[in-house]
């Protein structure tokens, strides 16, 4: 349920169409809340015939930019401040570790040094996104203060599964059960 108010919170901001909400969500989201192509375009049609949405223009090849509608806004808002949040965190790399004592102490420690690296890449990159938006390439807008927040959850998120990572191998690791 979460993409439609992804996508409601997405035109929001600004017109756009299926194709550019795709681009929106992998650079701005992909790393926390991936959504592809068919998801998108699925969603943005349910949206439409709820009366959330409008298409605001049509181009060539039948390119349609959405708009939100006031309906699309008030819906958007009150998720925003009367639905509880879903704090469920599917995280496959926590579900894995519970099993790692399956695995041989060489390939472990493998696996958590790719992680390690892996997390703080990620961090990496979500501080030039940081960088990027805070140098005014993007302005100051209420939307880039939200996405500043964001971006800072997800630097500190993806930090602290580097450092639970590195932490890891330093465990003994357990004899593998066959």
């Amino acid at each position: 349920m979460s993409l439609r108010y992804a996508l409601l919170g997405l035109l929001a901001g600004e017109p756009a169409s299926g194709y550019d909400l795709t681009q929106r969500f992998e650079k701005q989201l992909g790393l926390i809340w991936p959504a592809k192509h068919p998801q998108i375009y699925g969603e943005l049609n349910k949206l439409a015939d709820a009366g959330l949405i409008e298409i605001d223009s049509e181009g060539p090849r039948g390119r349609k930019v959405y708009r939100i509608t006031d309906a699309g806004r008030a819906e958007a808002k009150r998720w925003l401040t009367e639905e509880p949040v879903d704090r469920t965190a599917r995280l496959e790399p926590l579900l894995r570790s519970l099993f790692y004592w399956l695995m041989d102490p060489e390939d472990l420690r493998a696996h958590l040094a790719a992680e390690a690296a892996y997390y703080r890449q990620a961090a990496a990159g979500f501080e030039q996104f940081a960088a990027d938006k805070d140098g005014g390439v993007y302005g100051d807008s209420p939307q880039v203060k939200s996405m500043r927040v964001t971006i800072e959850a997800g630097v500190k998120l993806y930090e602290a599964l580097a450092d639970w990572a590195e932490w890891a191998q330093t465990v003994p690791p357990a004899e593998p059960q066959d």
